[in-house]
């Protein structure tokens, strides 16, 4: 079964479910229902077990997890009457986070689609350029994307993501696919004043709230060929990056297989994979986000990632203050 997975607010914490047309069932609690259906009578441990209520330990689950949570949902089809409150939300009764919440790793390549690379005036990389954000970038759909005073130069990024599904070490080429759990949307917003101020990215890549992210992730079987995917960002309505997935210099195969020789990857680990072009640094002149600016994106099969930019202001204390003059 081909399953679009989600990541929603309940309370203080989140709850994994799954997009079912007009609605979010809770997969946790689906599995519940099941199991307690069938008269098992460890219906709750095992539910736990098999589909946990997040989505981390459910992705380290693999496939036995996916294949328990594929018969929760079909129950939940044919028994709607009768499911214990909680089992089903509206989807306009939910506000979803990030599928992944909190990635034990954020890899991003750099220089990665063909166009990019030529409005930047650099060479095709023999070897994927990587970098990395942190589990602080990381927010929602519909959450509002910070504008801190310390940039003037706050860029977006379209990017087409993959999560890891398996732990992965010294993968080929040929297998690496299978080691995907599935594909989502992020925004890799850089200040680019911070970014250039060094050698080193780290510094523009890393700002609270930089990588939103979603709205959900398409397991894999939904989406084939990866590499044929058309991507696009619009600001405001006003469209500012359109490419195709075919345009990467690294696909995704070449690049689970890259990462697994350097580095073990793990259930949950979030690779993007660059952005097209079109950035704002580098049209001419450069245009960056503001406060109130609209982010929209588009990854085909996989939906709309949407945020707002949100301008905020620090004294030197730290504390909150009306905002400058300079972020308005």
């Amino acid at each position: 079964m081909k399953m679009r997975l989600v990541t929603f607010h309940e309370g203080e914490g989140h709850r994994l479910g799954c997009l079912d047309g007009d609605r979010v069932i809770d997969l946790n609690r689906a599995c519940r229902a099941w199991l307690k259906a069938e008269g098992n009578p460890r219906s709750e441990a095992l539910a736990d077990a098999w589909v946990p209520k997040e989505i981390t330990p459910f992705l380290q689950g693999g496939e036995e997890s996916l294949k328990q949570a594929e018969k929760a949902v079909e129950y939940v089809r044919e028994h709607g009457d009768r499911l214990p409150p909680g089992t089903v939300h509206s989807r306009e009764a939910v506000r979803l986070a990030a599928p992944v919440p909190a990635p034990g790793k954020i890899l991003c390549v750099g220089l990665n689609y063909r166009d990019h690379i030529r409005e930047m005036g650099r060479e095709e990389p023999e070897f994927p350029v990587i970098f990395a954000k942190f589990a602080n970038t990381v927010i929602g759909p519909g959450d509002e994307i910070p504008l801190p005073p310390v940039t003037e130069k706050l860029d977006y990024e379209a990017e087409f993501a993959f999560v890891i599904g398996r732990r992965t070490k010294n993968v080929s080429r040929d297998e690496a696919l299978d080691y995907v759990a599935g594909y989502t949307i992020v925004n890799d917003v850089s200040a680019r004043d911070l970014q250039k101020r060094t050698i080193q990215w780290l510094q523009g890549k890393t700002l609270d709230g930089s990588a939103p992210m979603g709205p959900c992730l398409v397991t894999r079987d939904e989406i084939p060929d990866p590499g044929n995917l058309e991507i696009a960002l619009w600001v405001n309505g006003e469209e500012r990056q359109r490419s195709n997935t075919r345009q990467l210099v690294f696909d995704v195969a070449r690049l689970v297989e890259f990462l697994s020789e350097l580095m073990t990857l793990e259930p949950g680990d979030v690779i993007c994979t660059g952005t097209p072009g079109g950035v704002g640094f580098a049209r001419k002149p450069p245009v960056f986000l503001n406060d109130g600016d609209r982010v929209r994106i588009e990854v085909e099969s996989i939906g709309v990632l949407e945020n707002r930019v949100r301008a905020e202001g620090r004294n030197h204390r730290g504390t909150a203050e009306s905002i400058s003059a300079a972020n308005r």
